[in-house]
C-alpha cells in the first residue's frame, strides 16, 4: 500500500470487535494517514461515550466523531419520517445516520476497516461482492479472532467493556435495535421495559409494515404487540482467548 496517497478509515461503532479491528489496523498500517471514524446515535447507550474515550486513550489517537443532522442522529426519527423501522435490507436508521455521515468523508481510494469477525467470514465476502468499488480489510477475519476473543482482548487491555455487554446484550448496538430477533427483544423487554414499550408504540403508530417478525406458519408479520415472552434465544459469548489473540496482542504492541 503506498501510505501516500492510501489513506486508512478504521470505523468504530464503540463494540469490542470494532475496537480490537481499530487497534490492529493502526498497528498494520503505521506511518499511514488513519482516521477512526465515529458516528453517534442518541439511542446508543450512554456508557458508549466513557468507552470510546477509554478506546482512543488506547490507541493514542482521538476518533472523529461524525453526527447526522437531517434527522438529529435519532433512529426513532428515522423511523418516524420514513415511515418503516426494518426491511429486507436491513434497518434505513443504518444507511440515514451511519452510512450517509461515513460517505461524507470518505475518499475514493480510503481502504476501509471493518470490525467483521473470523464468525462473520461469510458477511464480509457478501458485502465485498456488494461493494466491489471499496476497498476494504477485515483484520479480524484475516487473524482468525472471533467474537468471544475481542471481549477477552478489551478486557486484557484494562478497558472495561461498555455497559450493554454486561447487561447481557451481545453488542453495543443501540438500545431496542430493529435488527434483533425474538430472543434479543425478550432481554429487552426484560431489562429495558421503556424502550421495549417505546419501540411497540413506534411500530404501532406506523403500522404492519413496521413489524420486526414473520409467523413461521403462516409467513404472517408480527409485532411487538404479539411476542411470545418465551420466544427465541438470546445467548452472550463468554470472553475467551485463543492463540490468535496473543498473535494480533503482540503485533500491535510492537
Amino acid at each position: 500500500m503506498n501510505s501516500e496517497t492510501t489513506r486508512v478509515v478504521a470505523q468504530f461503532s464503540c463494540g469490542a470487535a470494532s475496537a480490537v479491528a481499530t487497534k490492529m489496523a493502526l498497528a498494520q498500517h503505521k506511518g499511514a494517514e488513519v482516521v477512526i471514524a465515529n458516528a453517534f446515535l442518541v439511542e446508543e447507550g450512554e456508557d458508549n461515550r466513557r468507552f470510546l474515550a477509554d478506546c482512543e486513550d488506547w490507541f493514542g489517537q482521538r476518533a472523529l466523531q461524525l453526527r447526522d443532522e437531517k434527522y438529529g442522529a435519532s433512529a426513532d426519527e428515522v423511523w418516524r419520517r420514513r415511515r418503516f423501522m426494518k426491511g429486507r435490507k436491513g434497518a434505513p436508521c443504518s444507511g440515514e445516520l451511519k452510512r450517509k455521515v461515513l460517505d461524507k468523508i470518505k475518499r475514493p481510494d480510503d481502504l476501509l476497516v471493518f470490525g467483521f469477525t473470523a464468525e462473520e467470514g461469510d458477511r464480509f465476502e457478501d458485502f465485498q461482492e456488494r461493494n466491489p468499488e471499496l476497498k476494504c480489510s477485515a483484520p479480524l477475519v484475516d487473524a482468525g479472532i472471533g467474537k468471544a476473543d475481542c471481549l477477552a482482548m478489551v478486557s486484557r487491555a484494562g478497558i472495561e467493556l461498555p455497559m450493554a455487554y454486561r447487561q447481557g446484550y451481545s453488542n453495543a448496538n443501540c438500545t431496542g435495535c430493529p435488527k434483533g430477533g425474538e430472543g434479543y427483544w425478550n432481554h429487552v423487554r426484560k431489562v429495558h421495559p421503556l424502550v421495549f414499550r417505546a419501540r411497540l408504540e413506534r411500530q404501532e403508530s406506523i403500522g404492519q409494515g413496521a413489524y420486526f417478525f414473520r409467523n413461521r406458519d403462516t409467513e404472517e408479520r408480527f409485532g411487538l404487540k404479539d411476542l411470545d415472552p418465551k420466544a427465541g434465544r438470546h445467548d452472550e459469548p463468554m470472553p475467551a482467548c485463543s492463540f490468535f489473540c496473543e498473535l494480533a496482542e503482540q503485533e500491535y504492541a510492537a
